[in-house]
Order: C-alpha cells, then sequence, then structure tokens
C-alpha cells in the first residue's frame, strides 16, 4: 500500500479541511494517508511515497512552519510525486493582475524554499468572518466589497470547489500508483 503525507498549515482551520479532505479522498483509493499540521511534528519524506503540502496565503506569504519545514525537507523529496495547494480567495478572482499576483506568491515561496513541486493547485478557501476578530472582520469586509464579495458579517462563506479538491487526490492517487 502506498503512503502519501500532507503536510499543511492553516490560519482560520480552512485549509485543515482542505487537506483532511485530500487524505479521506486518497484512503477511499486505497492509499495510506497521514494528514500533518506543519509544526505539530517533523515527518520526514523518505516515510512516504509521496508528499502533498497544502498552505493558504495570508497577507502575501504562506504560513512560516510550512516554509520552515518544506526549506527543511526540500532536498529529501528525491524523485517522488510532490504537490503544492495553494489556498487563496484571490483564486476566485481570474483577472490577469490577480493569476500574477497569485503565481508570484506561489514562485516567491518555491524560491525561498528551493523546492519545485511536481504540480501546484490553485484552491479557492474560505471567508471566516464568524472567526474572526474585529479588526480582520472589518480588513476582510472591505476588501470583499471592493471585489463584489459576500458581506454579510454574520456567517461563513466556503468558495472551496470540493469535486475538484477530491478530482485533485485522484490525480494525485494515479501519479503515486504510476511511480510504483
Amino acid at each position: 500500500m502506498s503512503r502519501v503525507l500532507i503536510l499543511y498549515g492553516t490560519t482560520d482551520g480552512h485549509t485543515r479541511l482542505i487537506a483532511e479532505s485530500i487524505g479521506d479522498a486518497l484512503r477511499v483509493g486505497g492509499v495510506d494517508a497521514d494528514v500533518v499540521r506543519a509544526g505539530t511534528a517533523d515527518p520526514h519524506p523518505a516515510w512516504y511515497d509521496g508528499v502533498i503540502v497544502a498552505a493558504s496565503i495570508h497577507a502575501g506569504g504562506y504560513q512560516k512552519t510550512v516554509e520552515h519545514w518544506v526549506r527543511a525537507h526540500a532536498c529529501d523529496f528525491g524523485s517522488r510525486p510532490t504537490a503544492f495547494v495553494s489556498a487563496c480567495l484571490a483564486v476566485l478572482n481570474q483577472t490577469p493582475k490577480a493569476i500574477a499576483d497569485l503565481d508570484q506568491i506561489v514562485t516567491r515561496f518555491c524560491k525561498t524554499t528551493g523546492w519545485k513541486p511536481m504540480q501546484i493547485e490553485h484552491v479557492a478557501g474560505a471567508l471566516l468572518y464568524t472567526r474572526y476578530n474585529f479588526i480582520k472582520r472589518w480588513l476582510m469586509k472591505r476588501i470583499v466589497a471592493q471585489q463584489g464579495g459576500e458581506t454579510d458579517t454574520s456567517r461563513d462563506y466556503d468558495y472551496t470547489d470540493w469535486v475538484n479538491v477530491r478530482r485533485f487526490a485522484e490525480d494525485f492517487r494515479r501519479r503515486i500508483a504510476a511511480a510504483a
């Protein structure tokens, strides 16, 4: 049985749900998947047949715990299949500038960590107004209003395409099987 590590970083908890969904989809396909939050353990890539790293963009970068783990282990990935899942609401904005900004953030992350993932998957995250403090809620509402998004701060909005997340996991499972 193949074994995959899904290492994730999260700020408000939604990227954890994305990582768990990927893990669940891999398990359904017969893969042993370990979902680990960056900074809580130090799993070694050599223990796995494939590695998926998931992180969310906040203030123009990813969680530092993810960045530190990838930088420490990028040379250990070897030729095993790897993927980077980037969660961000900006994925919903398909303007050339928004796409270029996302690409720049991912490129900076890869350059900083020394990692060149075999696949990069952009996933829309969530707008979790009810979990934000007053300042973050106010700031997010302003940003989202400029884009014509949802501004009712009494509820949360999940923009993740869960079917696509499962499809990504299935594609990764096939890549693991082909590599074996």
